[in-house]
């Protein structure tokens, strides 16, 4: 046992003094820089980038899928976005719609989920600070494994940092298929409160295959609005020349942001079903009234977006908010991966002289 106890204590040892070791790193020495640019303001005007993966978990209907985007940036004045999203097909991954298309008892056609936005910032404020980056140490020898193992260095390096702060004004439009039963329930409704013109509601359950299930009922949403709300961005375009390292660059374009949503145009269709038996209080073809259900036309969300002042890279972005929806279904969270983005100055002259 105490053999034991003695081993177990050297191990322990031998661990702390390994730790120290690693701590005492002996390329842990000054290096010296040299700038090769620090200009905040010289950045992109136009990023163009496709999406190939975003994931919305959106209470009304969760989906995932592609779409594109771009930014222009009109000196320090504004810049203007442009954004559209699509899923893939029903599966991958329209969830409300698949749904709708598999167990829907109603006869409304599963709609598409779309999204589209389009904006404005104004640049209220736009100016320059001094500030520091960070940036890691790196050596063409460290790549592959090697890079993996290791902890890397970094060296804090002065700079400038562009800030802007901005007011936002845009229009968002959407549409998509919805669980109706769902939202019945979230407001303590049934489907006996979406009446016909002769005051008759939607069954409850229906005979099928011999057993009784319950009625399910689908319909579609679409959305018109606006948002109003502020973001503040911070600008680094920095690169340095480190002695016996790579090349350093900061060139992160990283916004965040805050918005008032409202939509005076939010359309729930009617259902519309069809009963083939006779004897049914429902027989024949039927339009049911869905006003009974409650809608929200205000909401709020708050977002990050983060891009590389480069020709070629990727950028990301992520939300957070209530969509003006189906009352308590408007909860959403956004994730999204531009890949590849595409920046460009648009300054395609170049000095001319005369023999």
């Amino acid at each position: 046992m105490n053999h034991r106890f003695l081993i177990l204590i050297a191990a322990f040892l031998t661990f702390s003094v390994s730790l120290f070791a690693q701590g005492e790193r002996k390329d842990k020495t000054a290096v010296t820089y040299e700038e090769l640019y620090d200009e905040p303001y010289s950045v992109n005007k136009l990023f163009v980038g496709f999406i190939p993966l975003y994931a919305d978990m959106f209470v009304a209907n969760i989906n995932a899928g592609y779409g594109a985007e771009a930014f222009y940036y009109h000196n320090d004045k504004l810049d203007i976005r442009a954004h559209f999203r699509k899923t893939y097909s029903q599966q991958f991954f329209d969830f409300s719609r698949d749904l709708a298309t598999k167990k829907s008892d109603v006869d409304n056609r599963a709609e598409v989920y779309n999204y589209y936005e389009f904006g404005v910032t104004y640049h209220i404020k736009d100016f320059e600070e001094s500030s520091k980056t960070k940036m890691f140490l790196f050596k063409k020898s460290y790549a592959g494994g090697k890079w993996a193992a290791r902890v890397p260095l970094n060296a804090v390096v002065p700079c400038k940092v562009r800030k802007v702060y901005g007011a936002r004004l845009g229009g968002i439009f959407w549409d998509s298929s919805t669980d109706i039963g769902r939202a019945l329930d979230k407001q303590d409704l049934s489907n006996a409160d979406l009446k016909n013109e002769e005051g008759v509601g939607l069954p409850e359950t229906i005979f099928v295959g011999g057993r009784t299930e319950s009625f399910d009922v689908f319909s579609n949403v679409a959305s018109k609005g606006l948002y109003l709300g502020g973001s503040m961005t911070w600008i680094k375009n920095v690169a340095v020349s480190f002695d016996k390292f790579e090349e350093g660059i900061d060139d992160l374009i990283f916004t965040v942001y805050l918005d008032a949503l409202y939509a005076p145009s939010l359309k729930l269709d009617d259902v519309v079903y069809v009963d083939e038996d006779p004897l049914s209080p429902n027989a024949g073809t039927h339009t049911y009234d869905i006003s009974p259900i409650e809608v929200k036309k205000f909401g709020f969300r708050a977002g990050i977006d983060g891009r590389f002042n480069r020709m070629f890279s990727w950028s990301y972005g992520g939300e957070v908010g209530y969509r003006p929806s189906l009352g308590g279904r408007g909860f959403y969270a956004l994730l999204k991966i531009s890949f590849p983005v595409f920046g460009t100055n648009l300054d395609y002259k170049v000095e001319s002289f005369g023999k």
